[in-house]
């Protein structure tokens, strides 16, 4: 028996950190759902190979820069979709920064300013400039890529895991004021994933055997195991579902002995 549940045919879609890893896999399986993706990141150049990849699948997709830590660069973004397709249907909130690895006591000023204006300020205002198009056009969604360390701190993880629960209540809040416009509002938390941003935990091989031993799956994720349940939650198929933060960790947050 077939579904339409997940079809998203005619859906605009942003998708943010676009150019690899958790990003890059989320704005594929969009496309490959019949979305027009706009892949974004800070360089160019990687969000144009992913285009190329999506579209060389018969998909569509376009390429945009943006930081979402500067101001004027989410402002054009914005801009550019208004003036190019006039609505935006979906919003995947997935970049972030993560500069600082070591002692909470010993985070920098510039590490602490870089972390909160991209994953706390950026989420904040992007959310706020795709939520008043899609109230403008009578609803949409929007996805925020969280992390299990705004659940549980990870070690020398301290500002990073700061913003990322930050995120999740940011999640809550947006989805409780933005219901009335038929906005809904959700994030997932992906565990270990074997990402470029992660690469600190994969290159060293004990770090990474002490993490997956606490996996119940002893493993770590994929991107593409991230992307479906982004999937889920821009489609209809979740079209109850608001304020949800979905961990997606393989059971590393259920605990126990």
């Amino acid at each position: 028996m077939s579904t339409t549940l997940f079809d998203l045919t005619d859906k605009v879609a942003l998708v943010t950190g676009a150019s690899r890893g958790i990003g890059e896999a989320i704005a594929c399986l969009l496309a490959e759902q019949g979305a027009h993706v706009i892949v974004s990141s800070r360089k160019i150049d990687g969000c144009q190979t992913v285009v190329d990849k999506i579209t060389s699948a018969g998909g569509k997709a376009e390429a945009f820069p943006c930081h979402i830590g500067d101001m004027d660069d989410i402002d054009k973004i914005f801009s550019h979709i208004k003036a190019s397709h006039k609505k935006l249907d979906i919003l995947v909130n997935n970049a972030a920064a993560n500069p600082y690895y070591g002692h909470i006591l010993d985070t920098d000023l510039g590490a602490f300013n870089k972390t909160v204006d991209v994953n706390i300020r950026g989420y904040f205002f992007m959310s706020v400039a795709g939520g008043k198009l899609m109230k403008e056009q009578g609803g949409g969604v929007i996805v925020n890529t969280a992390s299990i360390n705004g659940l549980v701190p990870g070690g020398l993880q301290g500002i990073y895991s700061i913003t990322k629960a930050a995120v999740i209540n940011m999640t809550k809040s947006f989805a409780k004021e933005c219901a009335p416009f038929n906005i809904r509002v959700n994030a997932i938390l992906p565990g270990l994933t074997k990402t470029k941003f992660a690469g600190a935990l994969f290159e060293n091989e004990a770090v990474y055997k002490k993490a997956t031993s606490i996996i119940p799956m002893q493993r770590h994720a994929e991107p593409e195991e991230m992307a479906g349940t982004v999937l889920y939650l821009v489609s209809d198929a979740s079209s109850y579902t608001n304020g949800e933060c979905i961990v997606v960790d393989g059971g590393i947050t259920i605990g126990g002995l």
